[in-house]
């Protein structure tokens, strides 16, 4: 098994905390792991995208053009993403802040109202674990025991508190995700 993904968004969403804690999660679970990100000089606010790849075979390059799936949680991500999944791939997206939503047909397209979700549960900051978790709902590539592994060891000690909170933002993310025809 070789999942090849590509997170993007804003800088400030999570978007490499995400990667992150996908590519510890694969660590945990003896896969190899590549994890590259890419962001720009304005930080928060900038766009911000990683590249990770989980594979039970030795990766040859981190470097990848096309994606088994893509998680994209802003308009400038899908408008230059969206034609990078390969078909028969996933393209999961939040759709706040999404003026022109996924059009391929080849692809199988799934949505995660997570800002949405996250303002419900009264912590923007968890937005990444609920979406996190709906990318786990359709692709659990990685146990969730791991996952939790994964985010303790991706956050800083002091913020240990709010791993109860970001597993309950990343189940809220298995129940909300939706397919869309």
């Amino acid at each position: 098994m070789t999942e090849e993904i590509i997170i993007a968004g804003f800088g400030g969403q999570g978007v490499l905390s995400m990667g992150k804690i996908l590519a510890y999660s694969g660590v945990m679970q003896n896969q190899e792991v590549s994890w590259m990100p890419s962001y720009g000089p304005e930080m928060r606010g900038g766009t911000a995208n990683v590249t990770v790849i989980l594979s039970d075979e030795k990766i040859s390059s981190p470097i990848v053009n096309t994606y088994d799936t893509a998680i994209i949680l802003n308009q400038p991500s899908l408008d230059k993403f969206e034609e990078a999944v390969k078909p028969g791939g996933v393209l999961l997206y939040d759709p706040n802040g999404i003026t022109k939503p996924p059009t391929r047909t080849d692809i199988k397209v799934f949505k995660v109202e997570a800002a949405e979700e996250a303002a419900a549960m009264g912590n923007m900051k968890i937005f990444n674990m609920i979406v996190l978790g709906a990318y786990l709902k359709i692709k659990p590539v990685v146990k969730m025991e791991n996952v939790m592994k994964g985010l303790e060891k991706s956050i800083p000690a002091r913020h240990h508190h709010l791993l109860p909170l970001n597993e309950k933002a990343i189940n809220k993310g298995l129940e909300v995700v939706k397919e869309v025809k």
